[in-house]
């Protein structure tokens, strides 16, 4: 054989795909890592072992030449469209939707072969994985399913040949990119040269990893990595995971979000694949918390957990596993509220997100009556964003963690007497005496001072009705846990520093507000009375008849009398101008698209 045969003809002549590939991938290191003298000897010599398993008279300076790298991608391309012999259970994309192998066959009348499918998006579906009264798989969504032709779908790609695409095609975009897992923004020290061997991250997003490829080759080429993202991979046992990982000895942190991994019959098989992971994040991977425990077993050295987004609804009690865990991410889960304390009996936890998961309340298991608790031990940091909370017996509850100093608890349903959301961020911050942090801002000591001045003189006057300094009423104590310690820390209130509600009817409430257009110098300012209860929809609603805008394009701030130069928003169109604090006298900003 010369050297006139072209690359696609020498890989025709091949005798086997697995040398082929071997060595396709040994010609992409050399060209795309730029190796030192040693690697490159070394590649050489294994070049130079797979070519003489397909000819002894191809020449390996012909194979390295620049028409070879120009293959090497196309023949790494064409991997994809490979179906392997036992398609059932695989994953597979299509376009932007990716879906699992449930059949493989011939559907009646049509010729040729087909691919049952259940998508990840029943929205993509068309059925229940029967045609004209046969059923030939089953879904569980009843529209969940269809059927595909072969070529109309991707198998993937190894582990190693999307390292080699992705990081061929942008590697500059890739290896200078930021790298976020469970919303955390990892630091990565500076990588003098861009060589696979000198990553400490591979970020491998939607990038149809389908496994490991050649035993060892990953340990080989990427024996650095710490930071791995496979999110939205064809990876779909945890066999073909641990294979990915077993070969990555320093592996810390995994990115396995928007997959449909199936559960492993024997975890322990598989838990030196991830004896060293600390992070993972299974966002939108649709497990419950059970199929998590389940698995648990693999990660002996967890401390960070994200399972944003799955089917979590009951929490049954880690017994076992999870030991080592110090943060915990929940959120968007519709959890059973009842089953929340179940989480108490991790004992490092520190961390938990509870955010948009419909709770409206945390009763904890041991403190009903004590003043502190033995569960959540380690909690410092609680977001309740997002929920239904609107009992203040809720954040009395929360006093009892002995830990939590930073709370998060933004959009939720807890009103003061006077409506006013500052008042009731000032109410929390006086009931958790310990809190250090509210919805990200740090509490100043002037704030909480403030905050538990007024919250004395808020309820001054149901403390003197329930006995005082005397002997409060149980009642009162239950309603207000730390008053009589406020009241021992700053003294008690004078009857005139007392805040007594006003006695008005707030429907009958008109305030003058002012409606300007800074984005419409034409039009003249218009100022109306309108009752501080309000609604903003009915606001816009009387905007519409003036102004003939849509109440939908309309977008309202305001801004107040009382403080010059700063807008505050008007985002919600359930809530009253008086929740928003808008007094007689204020502006309104009108604005519109």
């Amino acid at each position: 054989m010369s050297k006139e045969f072209t690359f696609l003809q020498v890989f025709t002549i091949a005798s086997t795909s697995n040398v082929i590939r071997k060595v396709e991938k040994q010609v992409a290191v050399m060209r795309l890592c730029k190796p030192s003298k040693d690697t490159k000897r070394r590649h050489f010599s294994l070049l130079s072992c797979h070519v003489s398993q397909i000819s002894p008279l191809l020449d390996l300076d012909f194979i390295l030449n620049s028409n070879a790298q120009s293959f090497t991608c196309e023949s790494l391309e064409s991997e994809r469209d490979k179906m392997p012999l036992d398609p059932v259970g695989r994953r597979i994309s299509c376009g932007k939707e990716r879906a699992t192998v449930r059949y493989v066959g011939h559907v009646s009348p049509y010729e040729g072969l087909w691919l049952g499918v259940e998508w990840d998006n029943p929205e993509r579906g068309k059925h229940d994985g029967s045609h004209e009264g046969v059923q030939y798989f089953t879904c569980r969504n009843p529209k969940g399913g269809s059927f595909v032709r072969p070529q109309k779908v991707s198998f993937g790609v190894d582990f190693l040949t999307a390292v080699y695409l992705t990081y061929q095609t942008n590697a500059e975009e890739v290896l200078n990119e930021e790298i976020f897992i469970s919303s955390k923004k990892l630091e990565w020290f500076v990588v003098e040269e861009k060589r696979f061997e000198n990553l400490p991250s591979v970020m491998l997003y939607h990038r149809n990893v389908n496994g490991p490829g050649v035993a060892g080759d990953i340990r080989k080429t990427t024996p650095n990595v710490q930071w791995l993202d496979l999110s939205g991979s064809l990876l779909s046992t945890w066999k073909d995971v641990a294979a990915i990982t077993e070969q990555l000895d320093k592996l810390e942190g995994l990115q396995l979000s928007v997959n449909r991994i199936s559960l492993t019959s024997d975890p322990w098989a598989h838990r030196q694949a991830f004896s060293n992971l600390k992070l993972l994040a299974l966002n939108n991977c649709d497990f419950t918390w059970l199929q998590i425990l389940e698995c648990a077993a693999m990660w002996p050295q967890l401390e960070d957990l994200s399972l944003e987004n799955n089917n979590i609804r009951e929490l049954q009690r880690p017994e076992g596993v999870l030991q080592t865990l110090k943060s915990l991410n929940l959120s968007c889960n519709p959890l059973m509220q009842e089953s929340v304390s179940r989480l108490s009996s991790l004992p490092r936890l520190e961390w938990l997100n509870l955010s948009n998961t419909k709770l409206s309340i945390i009763q904890l298991e041991d403190a009903t009556q004590a003043s502190t608790t033995d569960v959540f031990p380690a909690l410092k940091n609680l977001n309740l964003d997002h929920n239904n909370i609107s009992e203040w017996s809720m954040v009395n509850e929360l006093a009892k963690l002995p830990c939590l100093v930073k709370l998060s608890c933004r959009d939720n349903k807890l009103v003061s007497s006077d409506g006013n959301p500052k008042t009731v961020n000032q109410m929390i911050i006086a009931k958790l005496g310990h809190l250090l942090y509210l919805n990200n801002s740090e509490i100043s000591f002037e704030e909480r001072k403030g905050a538990e001045l007024d919250y004395i003189k808020m309820f001054g006057e149901e403390w003197l009705k329930a006995g005082g300094a005397d002997q409060p009423s149980t009642a009162l104590i239950c309603q207000h846990p730390r008053y009589q310690m406020l009241i021992e820390k700053y003294g008690a209130p004078d009857e005139g520093e007392l805040k007594k509600p006003e006695p008005f009817a707030l429907k009958n409430q008109l305030i003058n507000i002012t409606f300007v257009f800074p984005d419409d110098a034409d039009r003249e300012p218009i100022s109306k009375k309108l009752p501080a209860s309000m609604v903003v929809q009915k606001v816009k609603g009387l905007l519409h008849r003036l102004l003939r805008i849509p109440p939908a394009d309309l977008r309202l701030t305001y801004t107040s009398h009382k403080v010059s130069g700063t807008e505050f928003p008007i985002d919600s169109d359930l809530k009253t101008l008086h929740f928003y604090s808008v007094e007689d006298g204020d502006q309104v900003l009108v604005r519109w698209s």
